[in-house]
């Protein structure tokens, strides 16, 4: 059989998802909990790969087995043995048609920016931060030239492994509460450091080192050594990723990400 798993995560003291040799992944943590619960060994195949130090609130992955559990099991039964920063919301059991991946049609994710002159204590590994004063308005039109399908060569991280750089943007919006920015990005599909590489540049034209204009010529340039540098992990989380109604997915609801800030569809 084939189930379906929600999950969520605080990324900071892992590799990010993918496993590796070190056992230090996201995906590790979550195989071997799974296979404790299947007695059998458990591979899972994920909608999207975070890097280290990212997060995500709706995180979706897919796998098979053939140990008969009651939905229960793959729950709570999981979190029990899984670290307390990882946690499965929600599971079901799905046809063999439905994938993880190549099943979902749209991406979310959501990047905080705290914005004052000292650095954050608590919030440090939750949020990005940047202490100049930024410009919203100019990154919010800069961000604008972004929407809809273009070449992002100029924003993939050099070991990407995507065959095309082309992707479509359906969403870039920017706004403020108090002294966090939240940069809210939905797209078909994200190329590796895709986001990080945006919000890298989006800050170079909100502090006023380029114009919004400048997006342009990134976009047209199609070359990576013409954009600003990646920006931090710390405040980069997946937050949705959207099937076709027909695979009844639950959506996002209200999630409380720090004190006084909630993400909302």
């Amino acid at each position: 059989m084939r189930i379906v798993l929600v999950l969520e995560y605080d990324g900071s003291r892992y590799c990010g998802w993918q496993s590796q040799p070190e056992g230090c992944s996201i995906q590790d943590a979550l195989e071997t909990a799974l296979s404790k619960i299947a007695k059998e060994a458990i591979r899972v195949i994920t909608a999207g790969r975070t890097d280290a130090g990212v997060h995500a609130l709706y995180q979706v992955v897919h796998f098979d087995t053939l140990a008969q559990r009651p939905i229960s099991a793959w729950i709570r039964g999981v979190n029990a043995l899984l670290p307390g920063d990882i946690a499965i919301l929600w599971a079901t059991e799905v046809s063999d048609e439905f994938h993880s991946r190549y099943s979902a049609v749209e991406r979310r994710y959501i990047y905080l920016l705290l914005n004052q002159p000292v650095r954050p204590g608590v919030h440090g590994k939750k949020v990005g931060w940047y202490h100049q004063p930024l410009a919203l308005e100019k990154m919010q039109a800069a961000g604008n030239i972004l929407i809809g399908e273009h070449d992002f060569s100029s924003f993939r991280s050099a070991e990407c492994q995507a065959r095309s750089p082309i992707r479509t943007i359906t969403q870039l919006n920017i706004s403020r509460q108090g002294n966090l920015l939240i940069f809210d990005l939905r797209a078909n599909a994200f190329l590796q450091h895709m986001v990080r590489n945006i919000i890298g540049c989006l800050v170079y034209i909100g502090k006023g080192k380029y114009s919004a204009e400048w997006m342009c010529e990134l976009l047209v340039s199609c070359n990576r050594i013409y954009a600003a540098p990646t920006f931090s992990p710390a405040g980069l989380y997946l937050a949705g990723v959207k099937y076709d109604c027909g695979w009844c997915m639950p959506e996002l609801g209200e999630v409380p990400i720090i004190p006084g800030l909630s993400i909302r569809n």
